[in-house]
């Protein structure tokens, strides 16, 4: 038998050599040792003589300036003018209200303060005019001052001399008539006619009346007896009889009050 023939193995085909460049072949870099310059010795800095720091003066304080800061009025108006209006507009309601009680507070009090004043009646009974030319020596005539008994008595020589010839160092009240009477006018004794224990008329003023053991005025409440010098002599009164304050107008007319 005839062998078959064997098939033939397909050849590869071998690649062809890629194609050099044209241009010419670059030369390779060549390697330049840079030369490094050895470092320059540096001398070593030669030490400095220590220097000594001048004293600090102390500076004059300064007052500081007034930091002047813009009124509240004003940053509320530049910030809200609207509210600004509406203060302005509160601050007068306050101010009118307080205006008003005020005006209000003055029309109560002067009523009240106008009724603790004196009224007419009393205003004119302050001072009291009196008279002397119709009062003889030894007579006594009672009037009113302030709505309270008043004793005018004009002292005859002999009861100017009993009066003084009391020392006043043994008196309950040590006073003289010289003290209780105007200079070079000792024979008019002006005194109250209340008594100094419990506030009773004495008697003595009136003619007839019964003058006391001394002569001068006598209560009979509690039985003090006056001198002749309204002093007290005996009994409960803690005081003489009291001289109010006198002017002379006149030789003749005696203002009291």
């Amino acid at each position: 038998m005839a062998k078959k023939a064997e098939p033939k193995k397909p050849v590869a085909a071998k690649p062809k050599a890629a194609a050099k460049p044209a241009a010419a072949k670059a030369a390779a870099p060549k390697v330049v040792a840079a030369k490094v310059a050895a470092p320059k010795a540096v001398a070593a800095p030669a030490k400095a003589a220590p220097v000594r720091a001048a004293p600090l003066k102390k500076a004059a304080p300064v007052a500081a300036a007034p930091v002047q800061t813009a009124a509240p009025e004003t940053v509320v108006k530049a910030v809200m003018p609207e509210a600004h209006e509406g203060v302005r507009r509160r601050d007068f309601i306050n101010v009118a209200a307080a205006s008003f009680a005020g005006v209000g507070a003055v029309a109560i009090v002067i009523p009240l303060i106008n009724q603790m004043n004196p009224s007419a009646d009393v205003l004119a009974d302050a001072s009291t005019e009196i008279d002397l030319s119709q009062i003889q020596p030894g007579q006594t005539i009672k009037t009113i001052f302030r709505k309270q008994p008043l004793f005018v008595r004009h002292l005859t020589p002999a009861e100017i001399v009993a009066a003084d010839k009391t020392p006043a160092e043994t008196l309950r009240d040590p006073q003289t008539l010289e003290q209780r009477t105007q200079p070079g006018k000792t024979q008019w004794l002006i005194t109250m006619g209340v008594c100094t224990h419990l506030g009773c008329v004495p008697m003595g003023a009136a003619q007839g009346e019964v003058k006391g053991e001394f002569g001068g005025y006598f209560c009979p409440c509690h039985g003090s007896h006056y001198d002749t010098a309204g002093r007290i002599r005996k009994g409960p009164a803690p005081t003489n009889l009291m001289v109010p304050e006198y002017t002379f107008i006149s030789d003749t007319v005696v203002q009291v009050g």
